[in-house]
Parts: structure tokens; sequence; C-alpha cells
């Protein structure tokens, strides 16, 4: 079983669309949010060492609107990996029931030093 990340998201007012939603495309700053939180707690060695994970591809499928005052969570977990990238799957949600959106990320991992793609590091590998 894969280990799971959590972490709270603050809306804030200029997220919101005309109709007083968060807008669509807010949902990947939200997820991004939660990426860097994850990283900057349990993989800082890894950056510390060059090795980057760079977004290949993101999807999100919206479940229902989120509103200014909805308390929201982010939740994530390493679904799949391969030689040298993994997915990140994601769910938006209230703490409870309430599900406002799944999502995916492709992460590939790149050496900055030698300007190319890499074997995802072991300590990544150990939290799928």
């Amino acid at each position: 079983m894969a280990q799971m990340f959590s972490t709270p998201v603050e809306i804030r007012f200029c997220d919101l669309d005309a109709y007083g939603h968060v807008n669509s495309a807010i949902y990947f700053s939200y997820l991004e949010t939660a990426r860097v939180k994850l990283f900057h707690d349990f993989f800082r060695e890894v950056s510390e060492h060059g090795i980057f994970t760079l977004v290949a591809r993101a999807e999100c499928d919206y479940k229902i609107p989120i509103l200014l005052y909805d308390p929201v969570i982010v939740t994530l977990w390493i679904a799949k990996t391969g030689r040298s990238s993994f997915t990140l799957e994601y769910r938006l949600h209230d703490g409870g029931d309430k599900t406002y959106a799944t999502a995916k990320t492709t992460m590939v991992c790149f050496d900055s030093i030698n300007n190319k793609t890499v074997a995802i590091p072991e300590i990544i590998k150990a939290m799928a």
C-alpha cells in the first residue's frame, strides 16, 4: 500500500471565477502546493543532489465545485513507478466523504547537473 501525504490548502478570494467557484486552472496550483510540501518534507535530499522532478503530464477530473469557505485537503500518493518516471494521484476533499476532484501527474526524474533523465531515487520508490 502506498504511503499517503495530506495537507490543507487555503482558498483565496482571487481563486474564484465569476460563478463563485474555484477556477478550474487553480486546482493545478493546489496540486503543486501539496507536491512541493511533500518533496520538502520527505525528499529534500534528492533535490540537494541536483535531482528534480518535472511534470510531464497533468490531468484533473472535477467532481463538485469548491466554494470560498469550503475546507480543502489535498491527499496524494505514488500510484505507479517506472524507470525514470512515476505517477502521483491526488484527491482534493473536505477531510470527510466529499471529494471535489481527483487528479494525476506524471513526474520525470531529471539530473540538473548532467542535464538528463535518471532513475527514480530509492527514497521516492520507498513511498510507493
